[in-house]
């Protein structure tokens, strides 16, 4: 889709990461290296956007990690470990400033939805120049990628604004899950988390990039 009309839009909620922050590419690069270690098939782009997915425990699963040998959450520390020491690799998306200087000309508040933790989402929007573009930064306690299901509904009912008149702008199945419960529009964005062909089947607009957003 080449663009996407904001005309009835008061508010958009906005996942981080793959949507605002490009950072598929980092993900992938981790991943890679935590599986060769333990001696299983590696990951590339195109492998980890058919098997990405929240929550993150079961993708892990589906990538040959067993948990009877080695906790969880020894595993999603060391992932998060190795993304952190990194993540100032990290851009925005192309496009996000751009898009958030549109939203901001009319008048659209933004905020952000996160299965990130929030000590993390908070740095890196600093970082990158852009948390004064937010009224709330909504992030999980923890950094092992649950849901954020309910945060977003606790979130929804503080904006107190007709589902139709809130667009929720992600990049994968979950954020489409999210937006449904919820009741308000969504965008998702190609971005290198999941494929085209799994975002196509859902039913919410698929922009090829944060540009196609119309003013």
């Amino acid at each position: 889709m080449n663009t996407f009309d904001l005309t009835e839009i008061r508010h958009v909620i906005w996942d981080w990461n793959g949507t605002l922050l490009d950072d598929a590419w980092l993900c992938v690069e981790v991943m890679d290296r935590m599986l060769r270690q333990r001696r299983l098939p590696g990951l590339d782009s195109a492998r980890y956007q058919e098997l990405f997915a929240f929550p993150v425990r079961s993708y892990y699963t589906r990538l040959g990690f067993d948990f009877d040998r080695e906790p969880w959450e020894k595993v999603g520390t060391e992932f998060i470990d190795g993304y952190q020491a990194r993540q100032h690799e990290c851009r925005l998306q192309p496009g996000a400033v751009e898009a958030l200087e549109k939203l901001a000309q009319r008048g659209i508040g933004c905020s952000v939805l996160s299965a990130s933790q929030l000590r993390r989402l908070e740095t890196q929007a600093q970082a990158l120049g852009v948390r004064q573009r937010f009224v709330a930064l909504r992030g999980l306690d923890d950094h092992y990628a649950g849901s954020k299901l309910e945060l977003g509904r606790r979130w929804f009912e503080q904006l107190n604004l007709p589902g139709e008149q809130v667009l929720l702008i992600g990049d994968t199945d979950h954020d489409a899950e999210v937006a449904a419960a919820l009741g308000v529009r969504c965008a998702l964005v190609l971005s290198g988390h999941q494929s085209r062909e799994r975002l196509s089947r859902l039913g919410p607009a698929v922009l090829d990039s944060l540009r196609s957003l119309s003013a």
